[in-house]
C-alpha cells in the first residue's frame, strides 16, 4: 500500500499589480501559464515564482530586518521576467534599462549585479504583504507562497509576455477573471480563485491595502471537512475571504 508523503514546501512569491481605473474597479496584471508547465499549466495566475538563493542573499544585504525581504525581491524579479513590468525599483528604469534587465534575467545573470550595473535599487515598501498560502498535496510539490500588493508605477510600459513559462499577459478586474472562469472560458486554481474573490471586494489599490492591514498575514492551508455528508474544502474565516468553505466538487472546478 502506497504511503502519502508531503514534500518540503518551496518558498515562493507572487505579485498582484494594480492599475487603478477612474471609471471602474482596478485592473490586475494576469498571466496565463503555458499548458506544458507542471504547476498550474494553462491557468491564469499572478506573476511570481520561487524565491531563489540569491533573493535570500540580497535580502540579507539590503533589508536584513525585513522578514519579507527575500520574497519581495523574488516577486519583483519574477514580474520583470514574466511581464516586463518594473515594480519596486528606484528610479523607474528606462526602456533600455528594463530591456537589459529582462534579457539578463532570462540569461541567468544575477539580479543584484544587473541592478548595480544600471544604478537601480529595490524599493521594498512598494510591496504590501497581503496573504500567504501553502496548500498541502500528498506526493506533489508544495509551494509556500507570499502574495504582495503593488501599484503600477507611473510611466510603466505595456506588459509583454515572456513566451516561455507563460503564453499571455493582460489587465483585467478580479471579477472579470472570476466571471470568465465560471463561464468555462479560462482556468484558475483554488488559491487564485479565493484571492480574486477577496480582491474583487475592493475597487482600488488603496482599498486593498487597507484590507491587508486589517487582517493577519497568516499561512492559509486548506483542509477538507465533512458537513451533512458533503465534503467541503475550507480555509480560515477570519482573514478577509468572502468564501471560506465550498463543496469539494465546486472548489476543484478550476
Amino acid at each position: 500500500m502506497a504511503v502519502s508523503t508531503f514534500a518540503e514546501p518551496i518558498p515562493a512569491a507572487t505579485l498582484v499589480v494594480f492599475r487603478d481605473c477612474p471609471t471602474g474597479p482596478a485592473e490586475l496584471l494576469i498571466v496565463e501559464r503555458a499548458r506544458a508547465m507542471t504547476f498550474a499549466g494553462g491557468a491564469l495566475v499572478f506573476p511570481g515564482g520561487r524565491i531563489d538563493p540569491e533573493d535570500f542573499s540580497l535580502g540579507q544585504i539590503h533589508a536584513p530586518a525585513d522578514v519579507h525581504g527575500p520574497a519581495r525581491i523574488a516577486a519583483i524579479r519574477e514580474t520583470i521576467e514574466e511581464a516586463g513590468i518594473p515594480v519596486g525599483l528606484s528610479p523607474l528604469p528606462t526602456p533600455a534599462q528594463l530591456a537589459a534587465l529582462r534579457e539578463g534575467l532570462h540569461a541567468g545573470e544575477p539580479f543584484g549585479a544587473l541592478l548595480h550595473a544600471h544604478g537601480l535599487t529595490i524599493n521594498f515598501t512598494a510591496l504590501v504583504p497581503f496573504a500567504r498560502w501553502c496548500p498541502q498535496h500528498p506526493n506533489m510539490r508544495i509551494f509556500d507562497t507570499s502574495f504582495f500588493l503593488a501599484a503600477l508605477p507611473a510611466g510603466s510600459p505595456v506588459p509583454v509576455v515572456d513566451q516561455t513559462e507563460n503564453t499571455r499577459v493582460f489587465w483585467a478586474s478580479a471579477q472579470h477573471v472570476l466571471d470568465d472562469a465560471d463561464a468555462g472560458k479560462v482556468s484558475i486554481i483554488f488559491p487564485t480563485r479565493r484571492n480574486l474573490e477577496r480582491l474583487a471586494l475592493h475597487n482600488s489599490f488603496a482599498d486593498a491595502v487597507d484590507d491587508a492591514g486589517r487582517h493577519e498575514f497568516r499561512m492559509v492551508t486548506p483542509w477538507t471537512e465533512s458537513r451533512d455528508g458533503i465534503d467541503y474544502l475550507c480555509i480560515p474565516d477570519d482573514l478577509g475571504y468572502p468564501v471560506s468553505a465550498e463543496p469539494m466538487t465546486r472548489a476543484m472546478r478550476g
